[in-house]
């Protein structure tokens, strides 16, 4: 017996701080293993300045929202 009874679908709100700190970590990674980017020093410099990115971003992202 098919059910007729439609779901309805919950939408959740993108998550900026998370979204783009995995985006960060994969491409430094990605960086690093074909050694692009060999310097200690360089990596902790994107590293921070990526995730006060990431931060300004999911700050802004909460006050546009209205939370």
């Amino acid at each position: 017996m098919a059910r007729d009874v439609e779901r309805v679908r919950r939408l959740h709100r993108t998550d900026w701080m998370a979204l783009l700190s995995g985006t960060l970590f994969v491409v430094l990674g990605i960086l690093v293993v074909t050694r692009v980017l060999t310097d200690a020093l360089v990596l902790v410099g994107l590293t921070v300045v990526g995730l006060a990115f990431a931060g300004v971003v999911a700050i802004i992202a909460r006050v546009v929202r209205g939370k």
